[in-house]
């Protein structure tokens, strides 16, 4: 399997006071920070390597999640350093530590779904990136993705029209190439990255029906804690 970055260097603002003393991915849910969590989701995929892109209280997450073998899992972490950089920029640092092709996952998600038919997807389409998809049709979360005929026709996060029913979902795929034009300085986000590829026509888009858990949100805890308990 691919090796997978994990975004988890966002100030979750949403969360405050929470997360004024732990970093978003430390968050407990069911008794435990989210990070071990989703640790688990992608060693039970048959993910072996990850790279955890951390920005803020980033020291806590490489405590916590050290080498990653109690997961059973190598870890290792690109920080973004004196400045945030951005999903885009966080990845553009991370690529030294990467393959030629990687897989990406937020660190405030969990994605239950099937991480090497998403692989296989991405690696027979050719295409520089890659864009799981959800029929969301605004419940979870507000729809930015037009997907038809088995294609992402639009995508933009700011300017919505009716006919985006879809959500990113929140698992992608890239080659490195991917990132030639992001800075090497300063914020830039992976939205942008993905709408150049849409453009350019190097986007590959393959639809999920299992829906998305997330902790941004103190009712997303709840959600997931819920779909825990169900699980056991």
């Amino acid at each position: 399997m691919l090796p997978v970055a994990i975004l988890a260097g966002g100030l979750a603002t949403r969360l405050r006071p929470v997360t004024e003393k732990i970093p978003k991915s430390l968050v407990e849910a069911n008794g435990e920070p989210f990070l071990a969590h989703q640790l688990r989701l992608l060693a039970a995929q048959g993910i072996e390597r990850v790279v955890l892109c951390t920005g803020y209280l980033g020291e806590m997450v490489e405590n916590f999640a050290g080498d990653g073998a109690k997961f059973g899992l190598k870890v290792s972490y690109s920080p973004d350093g004196p400045t945030l950089r951005g999903t885009a920029g966080a990845l553009k640092n991370a690529l030294p530590l990467l393959d030629e092709h990687f897989l990406v996952v937020y660190g405030d998600s969990y994605l239950p779904v099937d991480y090497r038919q998403a692989q296989s997807e991405f690696l027979n389409s050719g295409k520089l990136g890659f864009m799981t998809v959800f029929r969301n049709e605004g419940k979870w979360d507000t729809s930015n993705v037009e997907f038809r005929d088995g294609e992402i026709r639009a995508y933009d996060k700011k300017n919505r029209t009716p006919e985006m029913k879809y959500i990113d979902y929140g698992l992608g795929a890239f080659h490195r190439s991917a990132f030639d034009h992001a800075p090497e300085e300063g914020s830039y986000d992976l939205a942008d990255v993905y709408q150049k590829l849409l453009q350019d026509g190097q986007l590959k888009g393959l639809e999920v029906n299992q829906r998305f858990y997330e902790i941004g949100s103190f009712s997303g805890i709840e959600d997931f804690e819920n779909y825990l308990k169900e699980q056991k």
